[in-house]
């Protein structure tokens, strides 16, 4: 069975992007940038791997899901199809239509369909992001990848949204970790079932 990999940047207060959805203040460069783009090639978008001339093959994931928000912010930036070489959700119930020929919409049971997607074969699914959607597909959720800057925000999008608090709580063991020298850790985490 496929899984369900939540692979996000936070602060270490907890925060994926501030209140208007900005991710400006995670720092460019640094040593962790290559280091896990070499690792996960296919969590670049398409115009990124194109411009530094990435041509791989997906290793790790073939599918992403993207929250409405997650989604908006690629197309700020300019297209609509972010990750045009992955199969690509976009989760929205204000949505009328998928925004791209290219983007499958789920306006409806997303965790009913991610696990559809998940008895499918093929690679792992990225869960891209956002917050309420991560909290929304945590019982699906296999494993968590977290690109942890040491950044306070004090404020902004929680790396699991602000909804409801859970009835029970969801428990992940660490299979990996590093911390580069530029301050960021990379944290795998795995859930105990």
């Amino acid at each position: 069975m496929r899984k369900l990999t939540y692979y996000v940047a936070s602060t270490i207060d907890g925060f994926i992007a501030t209140e208007d959805g900005s991710v400006d203040f995670f720092p460019v460069g640094g040593d962790h940038g290559p280091a896990i783009t070499a690792q996960y090639p296919e969590t670049l978008p398409t115009k990124v791997r194109e411009s530094r001339g990435i041509d791989k093959r997906n290793a790790n994931f073939d599918t992403v899901l993207m929250g409405r928000k997650t989604h908006d912010f690629g197309v700020r930036t300019g297209t609509s199809s972010p990750y045009a070489h992955l199969r690509q959700f976009v989760v929205s119930t204000t949505l009328p239509e998928s925004p791209d020929p290219a983007v499958e919409l789920i306006s409806d049971d997303p965790l009913g369909r991610v696990r559809e997607l998940k008895r499918d074969r093929g690679l792992g699914i990225w869960l891209c992001g956002g917050g309420e959607l991560a909290q929304v597909l945590l019982p699906e959720i296999d494993q968590i990848f977290l690109k942890l800057y040491p950044i306070v925000l004090g404020r902004g999008r929680s790396l699991f949204g602000s909804g409801p608090r859970l009835p029970e709580a969801a428990r992940f063991r660490v299979i990996t970790s590093r911390v580069f020298e530029d301050g960021v850790a990379f944290v795998k985490y795995s859930r105990i079932h």
